[in-house]
């Protein structure tokens, strides 16, 4: 991703070798700040504050958690409580948990002494692969963009909609949802992206339509209830979104309102996809509805908004009645009757136990 000419990561080793650099995503978008994370306890308050957010990012900030925690101390206690701390920041994205469990695999059997380089260099290749199964996700669903091309007219646009922000701010690079799309951009191909706002948080409108606008693709920002009035009058073509938890069925955790649009999308014979990478697969989750817990976060982030004034000042304002109850769930599921496809890095598979088994055997049988 290219911001002002210059191609960045939202995760990078700072100059000093061992500090971690991320840009905080609280700040957008009106103000682009580049955060140092020295300490796990401060990778902790990264994740669980949403300077960083989206769960393939969430599992690499973790992982390089635990290396700052091994750089102060590669004792025993300390890496398991460092595993705890981390743990526990976000409950829903099992992408935390992946990336903390492959940095313990690699780190326990060590000696204290080899645990702080290890740490480092294990981080770093999960950072890596991220990036590259999210290029492989952007080819697979660019095949899927193309052949709904090709049911256009010459030079129409292939109208997409997506919800919250699956993009590059939500990874390391490319994004999960956003990569066919930039993929299909950048390719030649017109593509227009119909950006839902996503309350609470507003990630839609703020991280999305920011990285959209500094790629050079067009798009428009759109309250989160107008997805099912423009799927009836045949305005989406597709949508894509990202998912924070895919059971082993194909059941899709997102942002809170992605049942929503699937439900639209359902009634409206609108393809409704879903970009997986393989570490958001929890196979030992049938039932999302029923399994998977939900994040209730604070209830400021739905009674008071930020925003620019017209003189330039960032702003918080309340705009709930003081007094009411306010409540916060942070996703819902979507079963995977509703979903057209899983766009992976191994492909488009079906949202079933037995294809999702069979693209991943390696991981079913863990």
């Amino acid at each position: 991703m290219n911001v002002n000419g210059r191609h960045y990561r939202t995760i990078w080793l700072n100059g000093d070798g061992w500090a971690v650099d991320i840009i905080d995503q609280t700040k957008f978008p009106h103000v682009f700040e580049i955060v140092t994370l020295r300490t796990p306890e401060e990778a902790a308050v990264a994740i669980r504050d949403m300077l960083v957010r989206g769960a393939p990012l969430i599992g690499v900030t973790a992982a390089y958690g635990m290396a700052l925690a091994m750089r102060q101390d590669s004792s025993d206690a300390a890496l398991a409580s460092a595993y705890d701390l981390l743990v526990k920041t976000r409950p829903t994205a099992i992408n935390l948990k992946w990336a903390l469990d492959q940095m313990m695999q690699v780190l326990k059997p060590l000696p204290a002494g080899a645990r702080s380089v290890r740490a480092y260099a294990r981080a770093a290749e999960i950072a890596d692969e991220d990036v590259a199964i999210n290029q492989s996700i952007g080819r697979n669903g660019f095949d899927i963009i193309k052949r709904i091309a090709a049911g256009k007219k010459p030079g129409e646009a292939i109208n997409i909609l997506t919800h919250c922000n699956a993009g590059w701010l939500a990874t390391v690079d490319w994004g999960t949802a956003t990569a066919p799309i930039y993929t299909a951009h950048d390719a030649g191909l017109p593509v227009h992206v119909w950006v839902d706002e996503t309350r609470p948080r507003n990630q839609g409108a703020s991280l999305t339509a920011w990285e959209l606008l500094h790629h050079g693709v067009p798009h428009t920002v759109i309250p989160d209830n107008t997805g099912g009035h423009l799927m009836q009058h045949g305005l989406v073509d597709m949508a894509i979104v990202g998912t924070d938890r895919t059971t082993a069925q194909g059941d899709v955790c997102n942002k809170i309102g992605t049942y929503l649009k699937a439900l639209a999308a359902h009634d409206n014979g609108v393809p409704f996809y879903v970009a997986l990478p393989s570490p958001t697969i929890d196979f030992t989750v049938m039932d999302g509805i029923r399994e998977i817990p939900i994040e209730q976060r604070g209830g400021h982030e739905v009674s008071h908004m930020t925003g620019r004034t017209e003189d330039g000042r960032i702003e918080t304002v309340e705009i709930v009645p003081r007094g009411s109850k306010v409540a916060n769930y942070a996703f819902d599921v979507t079963p995977a009757r509703f979903v057209t496809g899983l766009i992976t890095e191994r492909g488009v598979i079906a949202a079933n136990r037995e294809a999702i088994a069979t693209a991943f055997p390696e991981r079913a049988t863990q």
